[in-house]
């Protein structure tokens, strides 16, 4: 028990509206809480009232208490939730959201802009639009791009090198620019077009598609003409399919299911008229006093601390405090935001059709939860471990004959894959071909990391290697101070087939097999070691081979490149000239063009 005095704390607090943070002897958060009055909200978890044995354990737990004062209580509650979603406190209710939205990037420092998919901070330059609820509707919005605007999707290391236009050309879904089959001015009302696209504004669309047809009319271009006439259709088609009636221009439906100690929050959002996706929450966590509406509230202020909220959200049940949360989201918003309960027609069907998806995603996730559960117990009686693990992590190695090695490490806990733990290392300063030297420096890489910064360490390492693997790994633990955290090595059977490896510990080996519950796991948590390397590994050869030889070069920048490869017609043109030839290139110097031939000689 910490020696916090509370009540002393509290009586020098202002009875001010504000947030406060309780954190334990080593500084870990502990709960986030806001109040209207700091000064009484607080006292009241030191005075002599029970408050249950989740709250006297946090209390008991308090060594100081941080406290941040705001002008109102609804700035107090988006705070609060701020700091809850960066802080993740363990008695705060935990959305657990582990994987960051998608959104469609528009590239601004280019004179022909490159539309993508992106996931990540948006601290790179260009226009951002979304978030949406997942990868599909990114990717089938982006093919609805490419395929009316032309906007290119290539790399510009790849953009800069081409001489011929690409299949997506050939097949309608680009303009060409790289090879200047279309005028940068052309392209840039092209790239106008798709951000109106992109924002809903299908009307501006298609009167930009009109006059642009209307031009190439007059000016006889007919099979032009009908181009735009085409995607004008098209335009009208996407909006007719998409629409959604009754004045749900941008608004969210949460729904809520429960099912004993779990619930599921699944939230429908709709943009500019179209349903763009769903998807469903498993908060942790929970307490087991919360009530129905004090879990909506806590789900609100998480689900849109990080996110501009729309202009109707249209929930299941009414949140606690609900006219408090109106006026903090519409303060976010910077207008209306209006929160609506009870329904009728259309937004009551959506609602209803929401409960429909929460409880059908609850009973999968119970039913995968259990299953997961079964087999690590299966696999702590198999391994004779004092208890089930709750967390494993596996390595695996992926490279093409020596070449950019790639060291992969995921992590799985009883509800299955933490995609967000798992980690890539790009291996160097080793014998090419060297899996041994490789999972030497992924683990220790890994672990040493781990120890400086106090983070959680696996209750079970699992290594796809025999003896050998299984015994550098082990050496690397034990010099690393972890040789307590129980390291299995799996081999593969005869003829590679699943389920009949054998799994190499300390001073045993043991045979599960193929019908095992904690062969199954295994299994599940090698193929995904193996498909995680795999992906890093092809990525980082994608990203040097599409690396342009010209940029190792000192002194020669994006523009100088381009006027290289134009020049030329590409590097292979470049790599044939000579010093003069090459110096005749507007920008190039003699030393410079020494510098080049010397360098694509040497390759």
């Amino acid at each position: 028990m910490s020696g916090f005095d509370g009540r002393a704390f509290a009586r020098n607090l202002a009875a001010e509206p504000g947030v406060y943070l309780m954190r334990d002897t080593d500084g870990k958060a502990l709960y986030v809480g806001k109040a209207r009055n700091l000064r009484k909200r607080v006292a009241s978890y030191f005075d002599r009232r029970d408050k249950g044995p989740r709250i006297n354990l946090m209390v008991r737990k308090i060594a100081s208490i941080e406290v941040s004062i705001t002008r109102t209580e609804a700035e107090a509650l988006l705070l609060e939730n701020e700091w809850i979603k960066a802080l993740k406190p363990r008695f705060n209710i935990n959305l657990r959201d582990d994987k960051s939205y998608p959104w469609i990037r528009l590239s601004s420092a280019h004179d022909f802009p490159r539309v993508s998919f992106y996931r990540g901070s948006r601290d790179r330059k260009g226009d951002y639009f979304g978030p949406y609820s997942s990868a599909g509707a990114v990717r089938e919005t982006l093919n609805q791009i490419y395929r009316l605007f032309g906007i290119r999707q290539c790399r510009d290391s790849v953009f800069a090198n081409r001489s011929r236009p690409c299949l997506q050309y050939q097949i309608g879904r680009c303009s060409a620019p790289c090879v200047g089959l279309i005028s940068q001015e052309d392209y840039a009302r092209d790239v106008d077009a798709a951000s109106e696209f992109l924002r809903g504004r299908e009307d501006a669309v298609i009167e930009y598609l009109a006059e642009r047809m209307r031009q190439a009319s007059e000016a006889l271009d007919f099979e032009r003409a009908a181009s735009y006439r085409d995607q004008i259709q098209a335009v009208q088609q996407i909006r007719s399919s998409q629409y959604v009636a009754d004045g749900a221009e941008n608004l969210d439906v949460i729904a809520m299911a429960g099912q004993g100690s779990e619930v599921c929050f699944q939230v429908v959002e709709f943009r500019h008229g179209r349903n763009v996706g769903s998807r469903a929450f498993f908060p942790g966590n929970l307490a087991a006093e919360s009530s129905a509406d004090d879990l909506m509230a806590a789900f609100i202020g998480q689900y849109y601390a990080e996110r501009q909220p729309p202009a109707e959200i249209v929930l299941s049940q009414r949140p606690a405090q609900a006219g408090l949360w109106s006026e903090a989201l519409t303060r976010r918003r910077g207008a209306k935001v209006r929160l609506a309960w009870r329904l009728r027609g259309q937004r009551a069907s959506w609602v209803r059709m929401a409960l429909s998806n929460a409880d059908d995603a609850l009973r999968r996730h119970q039913a995968e939860r259990d299953q997961v559960g079964r087999k690590l117990a299966a696999l702590a009686e198999l391994l004779k471990l004092p208890a089930a693990p709750e967390r494993i992590e596996c390595f695996d190695i992926s490279h093409l004959s020596g070449t950019e090695t790639v060291a992969a490490c995921v992590v799985f806990g009883p509800g299955g894959a933490e995609r967000k733990e798992y980690r890539h290392y790009n291996i160097s300063d080793i014998q090419p071909g060297d899996d041994y030297a490789a999972l030497d420096q992924a683990i220790r890489r890994r672990y040493r990391r781990a120890l400086e910064e106090n983070r959680r360490l696996p209750d079970l390492l699992l290594i796809d290697g025999g003896k050998a693997q299984a015994a550098r790994a082990m050496e690397v633990m034990e010099e690393l101070g972890l040789d307590a955290i129980p390291v299995v090595g799996i081999a593969k059977g005869p003829g590679r087939r699943a389920g009949h490896e054998t799994w190499i510990l300390d001073d045993r080996e043991v045979r599960p097999g193929p019908h095992h519950p904690a062969s199954h796991l295994a299994q599940q948590v090698r193929d995904e070691a193996h498909r995680f390397a795999i992906t890093s590994h092809r990525r980082r050869r994608a990203k040097r081979v599409q690396a342009s030889p010209l940029e190792e070069i000192p002194g020669i920048g994006p523009r100088r490149r381009q006027q290289l490869l134009k020049h030329f017609g590409g590097l292979k043109g470049v790599s044939r000239a000579g010093v003069e030839e090459l110096s005749r290139v507007p920008g190039i110097s003699q030393t410079l063009a020494r510098s080049i031939a010397e360098h694509l000689r040497k390759r």
